[in-house]
């Protein structure tokens, strides 16, 4: 995953999620979804669903969680 094609992990992120939401162990998904965030960082969908994510992990990451939130609600007032 490491250095897969950002579009690659996204397409397999979102299969998997779909499939079963809790088949990847949350590490996996924090690594994916943090990867994806560094290679794409002005991707509202991605820190949206980002966010989400982590919001569903517990409180330890609820501040990173909000900050992504806020961060693509930015992005997706500016596409508008």
């Amino acid at each position: 995953m490491t250095f897969a094609d950002p579009e690659d992990v996204w397409q397999s992120l979102q299969e998997s999620l779909a499939e079963d939401w809790m088949a990847l162990p949350v590490w996996a998904r924090n690594l994916a979804f943090r990867l994806l965030c560094l290679q794409r960082p002005d991707a509202a969908e991605i820190l949206g669903q980002a966010g989400s994510d982590l919001l569903s992990f517990g409180p330890d990451w609820d501040d990173f969680a909000e900050e992504l939130l806020a961060r693509s609600q930015e992005l997706k007032k500016k596409e508008v």
